[in-house]
């Protein structure tokens, strides 16, 4: 059985146009592959706590000696890190927000960082464990995407390939606070989803 993870992490719902190029995404690929098995992870539904020196301590101490509170803190990467091992594929959307990703899906990327598990370092540099494929799916206000002012994207790239997961594509709507052509920009962007699978 095939599994595709999905993550979203826009706070708009419904409304999130990311989430809307995912929703068409999803529906490709489980007509596709009706024997699938789909897992969703909303980072803004359920948010993740961030990384702070309680998360760095309890990862830095042997599994035996660990408090409770440790041993709860490093059970919620593990059960990440499980659930995106056990996944085939990976459909990421995310929208722009102060010219980078939600602070919910950083949070989320660093319970999922961790060394020895999701990528390892060796003589010649760090090497990715996951090996995965992803397909983004972006949105902004704004035409971010291929300037100096998009951090996002150039992000989310470097960060999943660090973690052993290539994007085989990504899907972009620019301009969503421009009327018309970010209109148009999405339904592109659209047009290209149905002939990703």
């Amino acid at each position: 059985m095939t599994t595709l993870l999905r993550i979203d992490s826009s706070a708009s719902g419904e409304h999130s146009k990311s989430r809307q190029l995912a929703d068409d995404f999803v529906a490709q690929w489980q007509a596709k592959h009706p024997e699938g098995k789909l897992v969703v992870r909303d980072v803004n539904a359920q948010p993740l706590p961030h990384f702070t020196s309680e998360t760095l301590g309890a990862l830095f101490t042997p599994a035996e000696e660990r408090t409770a509170e440790q041993a709860a803190i490093v059970a919620i990467g593990d059960e990440l890190i499980a659930e995106i091992e056990a996944a085939d594929l990976v459909c990421l959307s995310a929208p722009v927000y102060n010219f980078g990703i939600p602070s919910t899906l950083k949070a989320y990327f660093d319970h999922v960082a961790r060394a020895g598990r999701t990528f390892q370092y060796t003589e010649t540099g760090p090497v990715g464990l996951l090996n995965k494929e992803a397909y983004l799916f972006v949105a902004s206000g704004s035409f971010l995407a291929g300037t100096p002012m998009d951090h996002q994207l150039p992000y989310l790239n470097t960060f999943l390939n660090f973690v052993g997961i290539d994007v085989k594509a990504t899907f972009t709507a620019g301009g969503q606070a421009m009327g018309e052509a970010g209109e148009a920009a999405f339904e592109q962007a659209k047009v290209e989803i149905a002939n990703a699978l």
